[in-house]
């Protein structure tokens, strides 16, 4: 008899099934006994009269995995209307050892750390796989829309011979007696690959040894990235943006409707023209000094209500940040050359996005570097493949994990993340 999931039970009424899974709860009546069985599509109710069945449902422990054979009738009362009646009950290992918290409950009572140090049983819960299935839709969603728009998904190294970003915030590691450094993104070669494919895109770990601490950082995490040639400026890279989003929520409201619903949350409207402000009218808005080089998680957040507040909008595109506070790779905008044809994207007042136009001249390279006091040969490879023409191009990241915990109002990234690394954290 093959086996079907717990959704599955409506369209069996009155047929003989075979279910497995995890005993997710036990109930104990005076007459009967309930035994709840969790798989990976949801619940089963299964109901237990038979008294050597009973004795054998009261030695089982939550969590222990086993198979269960019985007949499907419909009852309004049971999980999605229907329950099995006169099963047989096979454990398919031994007694499980109950986790130190109670998976049954409708919200996990342990403190995230306790969560985080039993993650293999926490995230078992309906809660947290909850936001990881929100996260694979999301995923599904990117690699979809760009799919459609002619990008070719690109897989690059994550041991690289020097940093990416002009800084010390770097995994330093030993390559065979060399040097060498877990990649914080993949920009460099993201951008070598627009002079083969045009339009590429990523999805990968990126590396960023920083030392914090706080509830929206972390030391690994998942990176979407994008890169697209043939450009104008920035504002093309902002409308692949968009529309990259509203593919990637509407996705997550089809394949992972279930999910938003556990949760208690609705997916977010993506404007069809998302709001921009210039950075330094973005100051100005969130309050800030007119010389601020970078804005301040509160400032974002002031932005965030603003956008809400006099667009409806979730979401809020904030361009032209500094040049002293880009890349060096970044474009200058031409008009105002102190500031840069970059962008960030906030998302419900938090930095989701970082994004735009990218030089694409060899000469323009090597100034960079000169202003900047750089040297070349830490990248040589790199800036010598604009030696060999490349056109006008822009791309983002998007941070996965930030993304689902804003959009699934987690107070922190780590609820939303299946095996968090951070600064104290390397297991499990």
């Amino acid at each position: 008899m093959q086996r079907i999931l717990s959704t599955e039970l409506p369209a069996h009424v009155g047929a003989t099934v075979r279910l497995a899974g995890w005993v997710h709860r036990r109930r104990l009546l005076k007459s009967v006994a309930f035994l709840i069985l969790r798989d990976a599509a949801g619940l089963a109710q299964v109901v237990v009269a038979a008294p050597a069945v009973r004795e054998q449902i009261e030695a089982l422990t939550e969590e222990t995995v086993v198979e269960v054979v019985g007949t499907v009738v419909a009852n309004a009362t049971a999980p999605a209307g229907v329950e099995v009646v006169e099963p047989t009950v096979r454990p398919l290992g031994p007694p499980a050892v109950p986790p130190p918290f109670d998976l049954y409950r409708p919200v996990l009572t342990a403190g995230l750390p306790t969560q985080l140090d039993n993650a293999p049983t926490a995230l078992r819960h309906p809660t947290r796989s909850a936001a990881l299935r929100i996260s694979a839709a999301a995923v599904s969603g990117f690699r979809a829309t760009l799919d459609g728009q002619g990008f070719v998904e690109v897989h690059t190294p994550k041991v690289v011979a020097s940093s990416t970003e002009s800084g010390a915030n770097v995994f330093a590691l030993d390559w065979f007696g060399r040097p060498a450094y877990l990649a914080q993104s993949p920009q460099f070669y993201k951008q070598l690959m627009v002079g083969v494919f045009e339009r590429v895109y990523e999805v990968g770990p990126v590396f960023r040894a920083e030392p914090h601490d706080t509830v929206r950082h972390l030391a690994q995490y998942t990176s979407l990235d994008v890169e697209l040639g043939f450009v104008a400026d920035h504002r093309d890279v902002m409308a692949v943006l968009r529309g990259t989003l509203a593919g990637m929520v509407a996705t997550v409201a089809g394949l992972a409707g279930g999910a938003l619903a556990t949760l208690g949350v609705t997916a977010p409207e993506v404007p069809a023209e998302i709001p921009a402000v210039h950075f330094t009218d973005a100051l100005k808005i969130a309050g800030a000094p007119a010389d601020e080089p970078d804005l301040a998680p509160a400032h974002e957040r002031a932005l965030g209500e603003w956008a809400l507040r006099e667009h409806g909008s979730d979401f809020l595109f904030v361009t032209g940040y500094p040049m002293a506070k880009r890349p060096f790779y970044t474009h200058p905008d031409p008009a105002r050359p102190a500031y840069s044809n970059g962008f960030d994207l906030l998302f419900r007042g938090v930095e989701l996005v970082t994004g735009g136009q990218r030089l694409h001249r060899h000469a323009d390279y090597l100034a960079a570097l000169a202003a900047r006091g750089e040297p070349v040969e830490p990248c040589a490879g790199y800036v010598d493949a604009f030696r060999h023409g490349m056109p006008p191009h822009g791309g983002f990241a998007i941070g996965l994990e930030r993304f689902v915990a804003r959009l699934t109002g987690a107070a922190n990234v780590r609820e939303v993340t299946a095996f968090p690394r951070d600064l104290h954290r390397l297991t499990p």
